[in-house]
């Protein structure tokens, strides 16, 4: 039972981390209907100005991650000013391989000047090591990843469904020239979603390098998981990735627990076993006929 539970704690806080890293990206595919594969790229970024600000420049580790995610939210807004937006209205082959292309390049440049090692954050003492809780080891770092990532999964549900921002996204998206006609700034709005996309996908790859590692290559290997994410809870809500981060983190964790030799193939196995009795995933729209 010890080692249940263990294995239970360490894939909410791993699917937690799924989540927080691919939410941005069920934003802007779900809600925005734009396949950003570049989105790991802005994961990395926030990883590295974590690492550089803590590491380097004696940063407090919790002052560091909001700087990651206000450093990925601009440089999303820049990218969305000047290159994103031109591509709305391309088809997702056009921006399929546009945003492979800034994949590579982020890799090729982040390599140039961070070198290929792999980074960690060092963290606090308050974060290392364990408490035990009714005789069950839990670690202190995946327990703040679950408070943050559940708080702010919490703050992002509510902001698309509850505030005036989150209703002008969804007319900006369901029917823009009406939503225009209504006096919403559809430009504006694509473009502080898409930061904030960004912003969240930075602040999830400074709390994961801890965990999953930090090198110029972050975008590409963790590339699939954020696409299987999406793809198996559905594209048309928040909901869908939260419950897919869930079930696919404590799937991986105990698959690499009881049946190491298998490996990752236990993600792809119940991605393929989902998508066969859901094909447009957990709360994907069926269509009609």
């Amino acid at each position: 039972m010890t080692t249940f539970l263990t294995i239970l704690f360490d894939g909410v806080a791993y699917g937690m981390l799924l989540f927080v890293l691919a939410c941005g990206l069920a934003v802007t595919l779900g809600l925005m209907n734009f396949v950003n594969l570049a989105h790991g790229a802005f994961a990395m970024a926030g990883g590295y100005v974590c690492a550089m600000l803590v590491n380097r420049y004696g940063l407090p580790f919790f002052a560091g991650l909001p700087m990651a995610f206000v450093v990925s939210a601009a440089i999303g807004f820049v990218l969305e000013r000047l290159l994103y937006r031109h591509l709305y209205h391309r088809n997702h082959l056009d921006q399929v391989l546009f945003t492979v292309g800034l994949v590579f390049m982020s890799v090729a440049a982040v390599d140039y000047v961070m070198g290929s090692s792999q980074v960690f954050i060092n963290l606090p003492q308050v974060l290392q090591g364990q408490i035990d809780l009714f005789g069950v080891g839990i670690g202190r770092y995946r327990l703040m990843i679950i408070v943050i990532c559940g708080i702010l999964t919490v703050l992002l549900q509510l902001t698309l469904a509850r505030t005036r921002f989150g209703s002008q996204l969804r007319a900006a998206v369901d029917d823009p020239r009406a939503a225009v006609g209504l006096g919403i700034n559809v430009p504006w709005v694509f473009a502080l979603t898409f930061a904030f996309g960004s912003g969240l996908a930075g602040l999830g790859g400074a709390l994961g390098a801890e965990i999953l590692g930090l090198d110029p290559h972050f975008p590409l290997k963790f590339m699939i998981y954020f696409l299987i994410v999406v793809t198996v809870g559905g594209s048309s809500s928040i909901t869908g990735p939260f419950l897919a981060s869930l079930l696919l983190g404590i799937g991986d964790v105990a698959g690499k627990y009881y049946v190491p030799k298998l490996g990752a193939f236990v993600i792809y196995t119940m991605m393929i076993v989902i998508l066969i009795l859901r094909p447009n995933g957990l709360f994907g729209k069926t269509a009609v006929r």
